[in-house]
């Protein structure tokens, strides 16, 4: 049954975009080194990286405030955290540091998202007994 007072009217559907809905971005990123055998401690990789913030953005860059929030030694992948609006300056010096102690070697971007819980879990890597 409907009401006689109200008409037939279209729904309305309302898209509703938050930009910056977090403070934060997070990074899964993997270091890809010439030799196999070089290991870093997470001391070092920190380092390495304000190394490249500073040679692309100076003194200006090497402040930029982020956080190494996870770090896996043996396959040299860590996590970063950082705020949404250095993500950029940190993306584009990880892309250009080219080299470590004289080894050429690559920072690999495997996932980025405003959302840790989004970077905890991969279904790929998922085993099902």
């Amino acid at each position: 049954m409907r009401r006689a007072d109200k008409k037939d009217e279209p729904a309305v559907y309302q898209r509703v975009v938050l930009k910056n809905a977090s403070p934060y971005h997070y990074l899964k990123v993997c270091l890809v080194v010439e030799d196999d055998s070089t290991r870093l401690s997470a001391v070092e990789l920190k380092q390495f990286i304000i190394t490249g913030l500073n040679s692309l953005y100076g003194e200006v860059g090497a402040a930029l405030t982020f956080d190494l929030l996870k770090y896996d030694e043996d396959t040299l992948t860590a996590l970063l955290r950082v705020y949404s609006r250095g993500l950029v300056k940190l993306w584009s010096s990880l892309t250009l540091l080219g080299s470590y102690q004289n080894q050429a070697c690559a920072f690999r971007v495997l996932q980025v998202s405003p959302y840790l819980l989004a970077l905890t879990g991969n279904s790929r890597e998922l085993q099902l007994d």
